[in-house]
């Protein structure tokens, strides 16, 4: 995947600093309803840190909020928005696209599903280098205008540039439905997935022709969805045959009927057969209208691989771990077939950065399609916190915190979150809340806050505070983590003081 290079200068420490307090009280103002207020402050942190998404995806939300999400906006748009436009067109013009972006906000005030002023506004964030911002907001865009070829045309170019060739090959088929004759979606299909091959590493399934050029096996014709999930059940487990039947059955009847291609796949995953399950919910894109779940299925089945990867480097840094601890080590070592535990732990490490990529990516895509779902946010949050996106990840979990269903995990991740910003007093207080919640069946979780608040008091001073949850940590497990170690260095300290 590319990686944003903007020649846009960073933020001062003073803007920054500004933009950070009007944020958080731009937050605090649109809880208690306030949207005019909040996005007047939104405006000024997109003013000052133009290339920071939180800020441009606060504004968006409230700017959505305020009209109840009725995807026009105000009625009067069109009467209060024509001078902003034409001053949206000169920036344009004469390429300043720091002015495109304020003038185009500006006009999203009064319609954020205004469809050429987010065109112009992705195509100023691309100039600016900001790839991130531009496929967010073409990606707003389609949430009126999921089918306009224009729209997914300029967002598959972006994803192609971005690396992220699964999703370009996806709007470029949205393309060609929508414009049959059109060559350059004909064409990028096969291209892309070419490309997609290589970048996977799936070298296997790509041939060299004698004229060094690129081929793909032969893609089958395309049949319709029910006939061709028909013919999958060859070679199929009897089990499996007999549960799909009526199934398949069905959506022959209803091809237009989303939950029956989930219901298939599903039964096609349990049974370990992703590349049928997949296959199946790329058929059934087409006749359900790229149906939103269809779609974060697909993307969940293409994390399998990489989960499938990660089980096994586990596995294998286990036996070595074990084997360190024999007589067979030295053997061990000798085995230059065998991948070193470190070189192990690397793959470890950019495998749990690769799935927590694409895991982010996914529930950023349900947060912002269920904006009032807090479960969604509570593994947003957890996600950003993992790839150290701290700010944006404390957001997330503050909305979370409001469902008393979620509250303790939520506390449990801002204690985390704050502790890694260096605020302990946040962090103490978010543990602290989290502690009394936790569930009985949840042992793992209480251990975890209970080491962080008497390391977090122990860092702090409060040594004898962190003896006392020390004692009660150990009291439950006392080979959790160091925890045994721990509380001897803190008494040494306590007697020295």
């Amino acid at each position: 995947m590319a990686v944003d290079v903007s020649p846009l200068p960073p933020p001062s420490p003073e803007h920054r600093r500004i933009a950070a307090e009007r944020f958080e009280r731009a937050n605090q103002v649109i809880a208690t309803g306030n949207y005019d207020y909040g996005i007047q402050l939104l405006l000024t942190c997109c003013k000052l840190d133009p290339a920071n998404l939180l800020y441009r995806q606060a504004l968006r939300r409230t700017q959505k909020a305020k009209y109840n999400n009725n995807l026009r906006g105000s009625r009067w748009a069109w009467l209060t928005t024509p001078r902003a436009r034409a001053r949206l067109k000169v920036a344009k013009r004469n390429r300043d696209y720091l002015k495109v972006l304020e003038h185009g906000e500006e006009i999203l005030c009064k319609n954020p599903w205004d469809l050429s002023v987010q065109m112009d506004m992705a195509e100023a964030f691309e100039a600016l280098g900001l790839l991130d911002l531009a496929v967010y907001t073409l990606d707003q865009a389609r949430q009126k205008y999921e089918k306009d070829p224009t729209l997914n045309r300029a967002l598959a170019r972006l994803f192609e540039k971005r690396g992220n060739f699964s999703q370009a090959i996806f709007l470029w088929g949205l393309v060609r439905e929508a414009v049959p004759d059109d060559v350059e979606a004909a064409h990028k299909a096969k291209d892309l997935a070419a490309s997609e091959t290589i970048a996977r590493g799936q070298y296997d399934r790509v041939e060299v022709a004698a004229n060094g050029e690129l081929s793909l096996p032969a893609e089958p014709k395309a049949k319709p969805a029910a006939s061709s999930a028909s013919s999958t059940q060859l070679g199929l487990p009897e089990r499996l045959t007999k549960e799909l039947t009526p199934l398949l059955a069905k959506l022959e009847n209803q091809p237009t009927d989303a939950n029956l291609y989930l219901q298939i796949a599903g039964l096609y995953r349990r049974h370990g057969q992703l590349d049928r399950a997949r296959e199946l919910l790329q058929q059934g894109l087409g006749p359900t209208g790229s149906n939103f779940q269809i779609l974060l299925e697909i993307m969940d089945l293409d994390l399998e691989p990489f989960r499938r990867d990660l089980a096994q480097t586990e596995e294998r840094l286990r036996h070595k771990e074990a084997k360190a601890t024999t007589a067979n080590a030295a053997a061990d070592s000798d085995d230059l077939d065998e991948p070193s535990f470190e070189e192990l732990e690397r793959i470890r490490q950019k495998l749990k950065k690769e799935i927590n990529t694409r895991e982010l990516e996914m529930f950023r895509l349900k947060a912002d399609r269920y904006p009032h779902e807090p479960s969604h946010r509570l593994e947003l949050g957890t996600r950003l916190y993992r790839a150290d996106q701290i700010d944006e990840a404390i957001v997330e979990l503050q909305q979370a915190r409001k469902d008393a269903r979620l509250a303790w995990r939520a506390l449990m991740m801002l204690g985390l979150c704050f502790r890694k910003r260096n605020n302990w007093r946040l962090a103490q207080r978010n543990l602290e809340e989290a502690l009394p919640l936790v569930p009985d069946t949840e042992e793992m979780a209480r251990k975890e806050i209970l080491y962080q608040l008497a390391d977090g008091c122990a860092e702090a001073g409060d040594l004898a505070k962190a003896i006392d949850l020390g004692h009660e940590l150990a009291n439950l497990d006392f080979s959790f983590r160091d925890i045994g170690r721990r509380l001897d260095e803190w008494q040494d300290r306590l007697q020295q003081a």
